[in-house]
C-alpha cells in the first residue's frame, strides 16, 4: 500500500473507492503481496526444499487458499472444517497435516478416510484412539508426535506454545515412551517429529535452542523419522521498531541439522505469508473529545478484529486521505461494542480527522477475519481481493438475516 496524491492505494486501486463501493468494515487483500510473500518464503528455504503447509487457522478464506494452492503450498489444519476447506480449495491430501490437541473421533475418522499426509498427535490418548480407528478400518495411519521442548520463544505469553506450562505436545519422557510402545504397531506408523514453539517470533535464537533439543532427542530415541515438522511462528514487522526475522540464520541452522539427519522438513507458516497482505477499512462514526483524549469511534469493532482485545497486539492505523493538519491530543481508536477492551490503538498525536472519514487498520491478514465473530449480533465484514487495477468480493458481507 502507498499514498498517491494523498490518497491511500492498495496495488493500483484507491482504498477510498473500495470503502465507498463495498461499505465498511471490509478486509482488503493484495494478491500481489500474497504471491510475493510465498515466493520469498520459498526462496529463503530453497536449499533445504521443505514442504510448506499454510496454517489455515490464520486465514481460511476459500479464494485465498486457492491462490496458495496454485503456488504449491499444502495446508496445516486444526479441525475437520479447515480440512474440508483445504480440500475444497484443491489442496492435495498428501500435502495436508492435521494438528491440534483435541481432535474428536469423527475428525480423526475423516482424516484417516482421506489418507492425509500426517496426523500430528499431541497425547498418548490420541494415539490410542488413532490406533483403535485404524484397526477398525484395517488400515495403516501415518502419524507425527508433537514434542513440547520447554523453550521460551520470547513472544506474547498468550501465543507461546512450547513451554511445559502450555497445553501442547508431549514431554521428552512421554515422547520417548510413546515411541517405544508404538514401535511395532501394525496400525500406526510414527513418521514425523513435530514441534511448534509459538507465534510472532522475531529472533532466530529460540529456534536454535529448539533444533538442538530435536537433535538430542532423535539421537536418544534412535528412531528414523521421515519428516521433521518445525511448525511456523516467524514474526512480521507490525511496528517499525520490530526487527526483521533473520531467515538466513534459521536456514543455516536447519542446513547443519540436515547434515546429521536425512529427513524432509515441514513448515507451517501463516502470519508470515498472509498478515501484511491485508488492511481493514473502517469509517469513523463519531469523535468524542475529553480533556485528555479524543475517542475516535469506528464502525469496525473487536468482533471484526479480535487480536488487540485478545492479545494486546499492535496494529498501526493510517488515514485513507492524508493531511498535513495535526491534532496533538492522545487519540484512542475504539469500536462501538460495549466493552472497554474494544480498542485498537492509542497514539499521541494524529492528523486532523472528521466524522465520516475513513481509516485503515494495517497488517490484519492473519487471525483477523478467521477470529471474527457475531458478538453483539454484528454481521461479519466483507473480504475484497485486489489484483493490479481490478478488485472483487471474495466473501460477501453477512446480513442480519443470515444470523437472526
Amino acid at each position: 500500500m502507498y499514498f498517491n496524491k494523498n490518497k491511500l492505494f492498495i496495488e493500483k486501486v484507491s482504498c477510498l473507492k473500495i470503502a465507498r463501493e463495498f461499505g465498511t468494515p471490509s478486509y482488503c487483500y493484495s494478491l500481489n503481496r500474497l504471491k510475493n510473500n510465498i515466493r520469498n518464503f520459498q526462496r529463503n528455504f530453497k536449499t533445504i526444499s521443505p514442504l510448506l503447509c499454510f496454517s489455515v487457522k490464520s486465514n481460511s478464506n476459500l479464494q485465498i487458499l486457492k491462490e496458495i494452492k496454485k503456488l504449491g503450498m499444502g495446508a496445516d489444519v486444526v479441525s475437520k472444517g479447515e480440512m474440508l476447506q483445504a480440500l475444497k480449495a484443491g489442496i492435495s491430501t498428501n500435502k495436508i497435516v492435521f494438528s491440534g490437541v483435541g481432535k474428536k473421533t469423527d475428525e480423526l475418522e475423516f482424516a484417516i478416510k482421506k489418507k492425509i499426509l500426517l496426523i500430528n498427535a499431541e497425547s498418548e490418548s490420541e494415539i490410542y484412539e488413532i490406533e483403535r480407528l485404524a484397526k477398525l478400518k484395517k488400515t495403516i495411519v501415518n502419524i507425527g508426535i508433537r514434542l513440547n521442548p520447554n523453550i521460551d520463544a520470547k513472544t506474547l505469553k498468550k501465543i507461546s506454545t512450547g513451554k511445559h506450562e502450555d497445553k501442547f505436545g508431549l514431554t521428552e519422557k512421554a515422547f520417548l515412551n510413546v515411541l517405544k510402545y508404538f514401535k511395532d504397531s501394525n496400525f500406526v506408523k510414527i513418521k514425523c517429529l513435530s514441534v511448534h514453539i509459538g507465534s510472532q517470533i522475531t529472533d532466530y535464537k529460540p529456534y536454535l535452542k529448539m533444533i538442538n533439543v530435536l537433535d538430542k532427542i532423535i539421537k536418544k530415541s534412535k528412531h528414523l523419522f521421515d519428516y521433521i515438522d518445525l511448525g511456523g511462528g516467524m514474526g512480521i514487522q507490525y511496528e517499525k521498531k520490530t526487527k526483521l526475522f533473520n531467515y538466513k540464520k534459521y536456514r543455516e541452522i536447519i542446513s547443519n541439522f540436515l547434515k546429521k539427519h536425512k529427513v524432509k522438513i515441514i513448515f507451517e507458516p501463516g502470519r508470515s505469508i498472509i498478515a501484511n497482505c491485508a488492511m481493514l477499512l473502517t469509517q469513523i462514526i463519531y469523535i468524542k473529545n475529553t480533556s485528555k483524549k479524543r475517542f475516535v469511534i469506528l464502525d469496525a469493532a473487536m468482533n471484526d478484529l479480535m487480536r488487540p482485545a485478545l492479545y494486546g497486539s499492535y496494529h498501526n492505523i493510517i488515514p485513507l486521505v492524508k493531511s498535513n493538519k495535526k491534532n496533538k491530543k492522545i487519540h484512542d481508536f475504539v469500536g462501538p461494542i460495549c466493552e472497554t477492551t474494544d480498542k485498537f490503538l492509542s497514539v499521541k498525536g494524529f492528523q486532523k480527522l472528521n466524522e465520516k472519514d475513513y481509516v485503515a487498520i494495517l497488517d490484519v491478514g492473519a487471525y483477523g477475519m478467521s477470529l471474527s465473530s457475531n458478538y453483539n449480533l454484528r454481521p461479519k465484514a466483507s473480504e475484497i481481493m485486489v489484483e493490479k487495477k481490478s478488485f472483487k468480493v471474495i466473501l460477501k458481507r453477512q446480513k442480519l438475516s443470515n444470523i437472526i
